[in-house]
């Protein structure tokens, strides 16, 4: 297929800055087959059946994106980095601006003097390393533990560019660009599906017999590069490090065994859960990188439904559910999302879909 199959036209009015209040209370678009049903988030306690099982990312947003200033002799240069993987206790790999004015033994502050980032005012690195892909390799003088409270107090969250071009960030998306259950640092970008979850709609599924289950995936900022190849296929995929633990993997092939439903919720935990299932659909522990590219005719092995918001036009992401729910119902969905003011992206609504193959027996 062509990367043209995958592009639409979204209204800029339609793209949300905020995400709805509360959490559960953004729209839910529930979609099976050419069915469409316009519901809420809230709803899922009736769409959902007891047996069947949610897959959480509990991965954690960083506030991954540093200001700061490049020292070099006696010149200066205003400059931003987004982390964007850890290599070693002192050194993250990141995406600079502007990074042709790095050079190696580069000293970067990050930071300013007197607005309380770190101890010292400020955290200091050194450029290590830079890459042809553009990537550059930060040595911080501090590591570990120390390190970590270093980008918390000095970074921001990272929010995606359709809203920092927008606004900027602020107070409120720390608490609004992560899910309620996120417990692992390490992802620059939020798994958002997640993001509607609320600690009382969780407790009232699991009263129904809707269990659910935790998996790690850490969001790169690839998850923004845009796809640059005309024929999809060409496409090479950015690495990004999941883990499902020997006791998640047991509770799914569990549930699947009793003739539950997995439901993803998320494009990461879905590409995650196909990672390390085997043919058969049987989930293995699994801590690796994974770079698994799932376009349309991808046979899905685990997953039976899919919550996820509404993707970007172009993106891998719409691809994936194409795959999953079928390229034309996936376009039919859209047109009607937009036409009905369904808001898009991190922060706005999200839909449930059944995998095309089962449209017929789940029953809402």
């Amino acid at each position: 297929m062509k990367l043209s199959d995958f592009d639409f036209h979204l209204p800029d009015s339609l793209i949300a800055l905020r995400p709805a209040e509360p959490r559960d209370a953004a729209r839910l678009l529930l979609v099976k087959g050419a069915a469409l049903d316009d519901l809420r988030v809230s709803d899922l306690r009736d769409l959902l059946r007891s047996g069947d099982l949610l897959v959480f990312n509990d991965t954690r947003v960083i506030p991954a994106r540093l200001a700061g200033v490049r020292v070099r002799d006696d010149s200066r240069v205003v400059v931003e980095a987004t982390l964007l993987k850890r290599l070693a206790p002192d050194r993250w790999t990141s995406f600079m601006k502007p990074g042709k004015r790095l050079k190696l033994g580069d000293r970067v502050h990050f930071g300013r003097d007197g607005d309380g980032a770190c101890l010292a005012g400020r955290l200091d690195a050194t450029v290590v390393e830079k890459d042809p892909d553009g990537t550059v390799l930060l040595g911080f003088d501090l590591a570990g533990p120390a390190l970590d409270e270093a980008i918390r107090n000095v970074g921001v969250m990272p929010l995606p560019p359709y809203i920092a071009q927008k606004r900027g960030e602020d107070d409120r998306d720390r608490r609004d660009y992560q899910t309620v259950y996120a417990r692992h640092d390490g992802s620059v970008a939020a798994p958002t599906a997640g993001l509607h979850f609320t600690p009382g709609l969780i407790d009232q599924l699991a009263a129904r017999g809707v269990g659910h289950v935790f998996v790690t995936l850490h969001v790169g900022a690839g998850t923004f590069l845009p796809v640059k190849t005309d024929v999809i296929s060409e496409h090479r995929m950015h690495a990004e490090f999941g883990e499902v633990s020997p006791a998640a993997a047991a509770q799914i092939n569990a549930v699947r065994a009793a003739g539950g439903r997995i439901v993803c919720v998320g494009t990461t935990s879905t590409r995650l859960l196909e990672s390390a299932a085997d043919e058969d659909g049987t989930v293995h522990p699994f801590a690796a990188p994974t770079d698994i590219f799932i376009r349309p005719g991808y046979r899905y092995r685990v997953v039976d439904g899919l919550m996820t918001n509404f993707h970007l036009p172009k993106s891998t992401l719409l691809m994936l559910l194409s795959a999953f729910a079928g390229h034309e119902h996936v376009r039919r969905a859209y047109d009607h999302a937009i036409s009905s003011g369904y808001r898009f992206y991190s922060y706005g609504d999200t839909g449930l879909w059944w995998r095309q193959a089962q449209t017929e027996e789940s029953g809402r």
